[in-house]
């Protein structure tokens, strides 16, 4: 799988390097936390830092940077004892990833955008799993520099895959 990672790295900087105009993009985005992360999670918060190069007149390519932030929320479970039912609540943890990845966007018009992120997230708290990371989105330019931007964001480990539906946007430079 880092072999993966490491061949789709290769390529996205090997096409950037080739690339005559690139476009520095800064986001920050707010979401609802989804799959294993709905579960322990109320509410998650993150920002983007992304190269594109621009490969055609439709179509750009780069790399991406990342933060995720999912904040715990109060978890209560109730356990069969054999001899009646205990239930316990606890506040469950927030968790943070780094995800890196590359970045590519497909302008379907002046004011629409769709795009995709795939790459790794790298879990940043003990004992939090690192995966793959998967970022489809669809974004609306309101203004030349600014878009807003609909996104669901997933990360695929072993024994934890956390999702989270988000809305943001991010400013061109």
């Amino acid at each position: 799988m880092k072999k993966l990672f490491l061949a789709i790295a290769m390529v996205t900087f090997g096409l950037a390097l080739n690339a005559q105009k690139g476009t520095f993009n800064v986001g920050a985005n707010i979401g609802l936390p989804v799959g294993d992360a709905g579960d322990v999670s109320s509410f998650s918060y993150g920002g983007e830092v992304n190269y594109l190069f621009e490969l055609s007149e439709k179509f750009e390519l780069g790399a991406s940077f990342s933060y995720i932030q999912f904040l715990g929320k109060e978890v209560t479970r109730t356990f069969n004892t054999g001899a009646g039912t205990v239930t316990v609540t606890a506040d469950a943890p927030s968790n943070a990833y780094l995800p890196i990845a590359a970045a590519g966007r497909y302008n379907v018009s002046e004011k629409f955008v769709l795009g995709a992120d795939l790459g790794y997230a790298i879990g940043v708290d003990t004992g939090l799993e690192s995966g793959f990371y998967y970022r489809p989105m669809v974004g609306y330019k309101v203004m030349e520099n600014i878009t807003l931007q609909a996104t669901y964001s997933g990360i695929s480990a072993d024994n934890f895959s956390p999702g989270v539906i988000g809305l943001g946007g991010y400013y061109s430079f």
